[in-house]
């Protein structure tokens, strides 16, 4: 296959220790990185603190508590979510707000006041529509991140990680 026919496929990938294993998922400590700020599947994920934090995966690779593994999710899955979560609310703020100062003068109301409610109604229609996704597409797992390999095993620590 040439080398223009081959298709690039671009990953965030994180690193991380499995804390916890059950019923073919794995909770990972990971360190938190720029990429978290848009992943997807940050509601998952639980805080430790300021630079680790916990997610759950799909244990495909059937990985063992303590192995240290790979996570990654496409990079083209991290741009869809995010232009989905932050990107289509805040249109839905600036068409709800000019929509509503439109309709301000037909119902006789004020027009700042129209606005903040169109703003604030179309906002919530799309974070609604935004659930409903969320709820469609998170058990398809295409947009969520993969346990891709397991680094090492946990005790068994390779030189090149020291």
């Amino acid at each position: 296959m040439s080398e223009l026919n081959r298709k690039k496929s671009y990953r965030v990938i994180e690193e991380g220790v499995i804390e916890k294993t059950s019923h073919g998922k794995a909770v990972i400590r990971i360190r938190k990185s720029a990429a978290c700020a848009t992943c997807g599947s940050r509601d998952t994920c639980e805080v430790v603190s300021d630079k680790e934090m916990l997610i759950e995966v799909a244990n495909d690779l059937q990985a063992k508590l303590g192995d240290h593994v790979e996570i990654s999710m496409p990079s083209s899955s991290l741009l869809k979510l995010s232009l989905l979560v932050y990107f289509l609310p805040v249109v839905a703020l600036v068409v709800g707000a000019c929509l509503g100062a439109a309709w301000a003068q037909s119902f006789h109301v004020q027009t700042t006041l129209a606005s903040i409610f169109g703003g604030g109604f179309a906002m919530a229609i799309v974070f609604c529509v935004l659930k409903w996704l969320d709820r469609v597409i998170r058990p398809k797992g295409e947009y969520q991140p993969r346990i891709t390999r397991i680094l090492y095993s946990a005790g068994h620590r390779p030189n090149s990680y020291l």
